[in-house]
């Protein structure tokens, strides 16, 4: 059993997770390497609250950065962040197609 400390970190990782900004900004990122402008483009959010995800992001880990003259440059783990989206897919998809097969049998 996980001490009560660890389930607390998994705990703030699902919290950071559950955000639909910092969702959409990972995927954009496990696409490819992106600087602030081209994020604030894509996503129409303004600038400071994709600052702030991507800050939060980055000190869990998600996401690193490098400084092009004076652009920031945004990528995302490609590793963790593919097996994460692995993972959730497979369950939902599992979930889905057990609810299909219960209404096909009804």
């Amino acid at each position: 059993m996980p001490s009560p400390q660890l389930l607390e970190e998994y705990s703030q990782f699902f919290r950071l997770l559950s955000e639909p900004a910092r969702l959409q900004l990972l995927c954009l990122l496990a696409q490819g390497p992106l600087d602030v402008a081209s994020l604030i483009e894509a996503t129409g959010f303004s600038q400071s609250h994709v600052s702030r995800q991507l800050g939060q992001l980055q000190r869990a880990g998600l996401v690193s950065c490098v400084r092009e003259g004076v652009r920031m440059i945004y990528s995302a783990d490609n590793d963790l962040v593919n097996d994460l989206c692995s993972l959730v897919q497979n369950r939902l998809r599992q979930r889905l197609e057990a609810q299909l097969q219960q209404l096909q049998s009804a």
